[in-house]
């Protein structure tokens, strides 16, 4: 009988160090690797980029005042500096610049003294700064976004008799698109961007439009992680 009870209580001696020791090494930590990998799945922010684009742009025609214009629709280029804070919140500064030729010609039966006047081309060049707040979540290798701001579209006429001084236009600025990061640093930027702004007034020999027109540009291009 005392030979039982030694065997129960040497049992219950090593079940109850082994809790202790269990209770004082504590529950397992992580390791860096997986710490590495959740800070990766919640999406590396804040992060900064510089991003380069090419696109067409198709700019709608106006009528105002017995004018008829017509932008010449002509591809483009755009750069990107972008800082995301955290999912949700970013900002970015652009720059972009394309051709912008205009053709003028008088509104049948709406023109004034403007109906004698010839039909006239002026070859011109826009370019157009901008500050936009963007909104970005990413989901494995994509990163899709929407972009949304203010700034400057800014059209210079060529060398012409006919042309008026350089025009600057309040602008606003939305769009959205998606990053696909295929490597560590270098990814794929794919976006939309459409621009709203008043016509610019550059002819001596026509009237302003008045009217606000839209400038939309699909984009492709590259971006470069920091």
């Amino acid at each position: 009988m005392h030979r039982k009870q030694a065997i129960l209580a040497a049992a219950l001696l090593a079940a109850a160090s082994g809790a202790v020791c269990r209770a004082q090494t504590g529950p397992a930590q992580p390791s860096a690797s997986s710490a590495s990998r959740t800070r990766a799945a919640a999406g590396d922010e804040p992060l900064f980029d510089i991003g380069v684009s090419g696109y067409q742009a198709f700019t709608h025609g106006t009528t105002g005042d017995g004018t008829q214009q017509t932008a010449k629709n002509a591809a483009g280029g755009m750069l990107e500096l972008r800082y995301l804070a955290k999912p949700l919140v970013g900002f970015e500064f652009t720059f972009s610049f394309n051709p912008a030729d205009q053709t003028f010609t008088p509104t049948t039966g709406n023109c004034g003294y403007q109906c004698q006047n010839p039909f006239t081309s002026l070859s011109a060049k826009a370019s157009e700064i901008g500050v936009d707040y963007v909104l970005a979540k990413r989901f494995g290798a994509l990163r899709p976004f929407a972009v949304g701001g203010l700034g400057f579209f800014i059209t210079a006429p060529g060398n012409s008799v006919y042309a008026d001084n350089t025009v600057v236009r309040p602008v606003y600025i939305f769009g959205g698109g998606v990053d696909w990061g295929f490597a560590q640093r270098l990814g794929v930027r794919l976006q939309f961007r459409d621009n709203l702004y008043k016509a610019p007034d550059l002819s001596d020999l026509y009237n302003s439009t008045g009217q606000y027109t839209q400038s939309a540009e699909p984009m492709a291009g590259f971006y470069y992680k920091y």
